[in-house]
């Protein structure tokens, strides 16, 4: 984890500063490296009847998410921290589980996927709170992500909503139970 004091940091910040906001920026690299993983993950094992609207909607935002891990490495840097970008270093720094499903169903997957980007929106914006105490420039960095995180989640409930607004992942506690919520309202309306 990016935990070692920096020699030297951003004009204006203390080097203990910089270290706080690169440990903070650490986990939001590990989050979005693993999120870009879990997105071709679900590109490649997505199936069933509106796969190709799935798996063509996925890539797009893979580089987003992509672009976003480099800004937050190339951020660690600046504030004079070396940035871990290692498999070992996602595992390792890693708070949540991995993801459940492998072959599943659209619906199942953007149940499960629902599951993901609560948990990392939600991280997402306690570390922003946090940054921005410090820095406001790094706090912008991570309100630009949540932006872009945001879009992409309401796509994926977006597949998930009834005509009537009720999110058939609503009282899901895991990726499991969501996408077998999804997958139950979607036999439902078929």
């Amino acid at each position: 984890m990016a935990t070692s004091t920096p020699k030297f940091t951003i004009p204006g910040l203390s080097n203990a500063e910089g270290k706080k906001l690169a440990g903070i920026l650490q986990e939001r690299l590990n989050a979005l490296n693993d999120l870009h993983l879990t997105l071709k993950h679900v590109h490649w094992n997505v199936v069933g009847p509106h796969f190709i609207a799935v798996h063509e909607m996925i890539d797009p935002h893979v580089d987003e998410v992509i672009a976003m891990v480099d800004e937050t490495a190339e951020r660690i840097a600046t504030l004079g921290v070396s940035p871990l970008g290692t498999p070992g270093a996602i595992v390792n720094g890693r708070t949540w589980e991995d993801y459940s499903l492998g072959r599943a169903t659209t619906n199942e997957h953007l149940g499960a996927l629902d599951e993901v980007y609560i948990n990392l929106l939600q991280d997402h914006r306690k570390a922003q709170e946090a940054a921005d105490e410090i820095d406001p420039v790094t706090g912008d960095l991570l309100v630009g992500h949540l932006s872009k995180l945001e879009l992409f989640h309401w796509f994926v409930r977006a597949h998930l909503e009834s005509t009537g607004g009720a999110l058939s992942t609503a009282n899901a506690k895991s990726e499991k139970t969501a996408a077998k919520a999804a997958h139950e309202a979607a036999d439902v309306t078929k």
